[in-house]
């Protein structure tokens, strides 16, 4: 009854999901494209039946990296299709995904398109990365008995509270899976709580990922160019960070270091640099080149550089977390070997944070004033920071194998032969 409801609402809303396409277009074009795709009218084009692996937007595609390079060696039998949901995901994957899997939009949460969609991929098996959980694409799986595995499972307490107060729709999603691959323990619990069964702990997926060395050697280039210049790094920073980054780091700038401001989401470049600007701060974009020597502001307005400025950097920001968005991914920092500060807000990448933090890869701070001091003091301080560096890589190793673990948990689910 809960999931008819919810349907009917969900026909009742299409008019404003198609406005709000639209609406989000004026800032990113590209939400204006494959509209064929995110209704299940355009079929792709699979040579044979597939492995779905659905990956929302750009911090779960680059999750879904690894895990789709072993599918791809394990099962070249079968074919691999990742979906996401915004265009940024679905640009990233076309960007780093291309050679391993189809990219295309999952369709909206309609049973008619997600069958269209399943029976175009003829889709043998469903990996959902992380917490992408939707009632009637779990219910239609179920139907057709496909089997679904939540992928590098994690659940904070605050949204394990909101996916209770509509536990009569979620609590059947999460029960359909096969079987769930959590992150840590407490997601473990939490998942359990809301209803997934066959749970196991398999580790975060995002300790697979390594650098591509071409991007680590591009960074420093960039930084030798610099001529021994000292270069703080603002990276996923979110929507009211940046004006306070700017003014907390007023007086390095000063002192001649170079800030670099990349920002989360891609259709805020402009604002973030006409932010900059109007303090007075030489600005440039990554777009108009590299960092001249006169640079105070770096805008980081590129799409898979992150490595780079992390290699860079002398220290890094991870965004997110001085507001309380719960923080960004502060693992690809940590792999870079960057010495890492966040702010007090880490409750999406809560254990993880609290990891680096303990091995002494990454600092805490309560505010900008502090977090403005204590960048101050790690420039100061060489030692520091080549200490910092080391924990960030031993951090960074000690916590790989989650994709052998997840691809040993998917093992007895797909059979061989298609």
């Amino acid at each position: 009854m809960a999931r008819r409801v919810y349907t009917l609402l969900l026909w009742l809303a299409l008019p404003l999901i198609v406005l709000r396409l639209v609406w989000r277009a004026r800032s990113e074009p590209r939400y204006l494209h494959h509209w064929g795709e995110r209704f299940g009218l355009t079929r792709p084009r699979c040579r044979g039946p597939a492995i779905v692996v659905h990956a929302v937007s750009v911090g779960e595609v680059r999750a879904a990296q690894p895990l789709l390079t072993m599918l791809r060696e394990q099962y070249p039998q079968y074919d691999v299709v990742l979906t996401c949901t915004t265009p940024t995901g679905r640009a990233t994957a076309l960007e780093v995904c291309a050679s391993t899997a189809l990219v295309v939009y999952l369709p909206y949460d309609f049973p008619w398109a997600l069958r269209r969609f399943l029976e175009a991929t003829r889709a043998r098996l469903l990996i959902v990365m992380e917490t992408e959980v939707w009632p009637n694409l779990m219910a239609v799986c179920a139907q057709r008995g496909l089997t679904a595995v939540l992928a590098n499972a994690r659940l904070s307490a605050r949204s394990s509270a909101r996916y209770g107060r509509v536990a009569a729709l979620s609590a059947p999603a999460f029960a359909s899976f096969a079987r769930v691959a959590a992150q840590t323990e407490a997601d473990a619990r939490r998942l359990e709580a809301c209803g997934a069964r066959q749970v196991q702990v398999t580790g975060n997926l995002k300790f697979e990922v390594e650098p591509p060395p071409a991007l680590l050697k591009q960074g420093a280039a960039w930084r030798a160019a610099l001529g021994g210049r000292q270069v703080v790094l603002a990276a996923s920073t979110r929507d009211g960070e940046e004006e306070l980054v700017l003014a907390a780091c007023a007086p390095l700038l000063a002192d001649g270091v170079l800030l670099v401001l990349v920002p989360r989401h891609p259709p805020r470049f402009a604002a973030v640099a006409a932010l900059a600007r109007a303090r007075g701060l030489v600005t440039h974009l990554r777009s108009e080149g590299t960092a001249e020597r006169g640079t105070q502001v770096w805008i980081g307005d590129s799409m898979g550089e992150m490595p780079a400025y992390y290699a860079l950097a002398d220290c890094a920001y991870v965004g997110g977390s001085l507001l309380p968005f719960g923080g960004q991914n502060l693992i690809e920092a940590a792999a870079c070997g960057c010495p890492v500060v966040v702010g007090p807000h880490t409750y999406n990448f809560a254990d993880a944070a609290e990891a680096a933090i303990a091995t002494g890869a990454a600092l805490r701070v309560a505010d900008a004033d502090a977090l403005a001091s204590t960048v101050g003091e790690l420039l100061g301080d060489d030692e520091r920071r080549r200490a910092m560096a080391s924990a960030a890589l031993a951090f960074a190793a000690a916590h790989r194998g989650a994709g052998r673990r997840t691809l040993a948990l998917i093992e007895p689910l797909l059979p061989r032969s298609p």
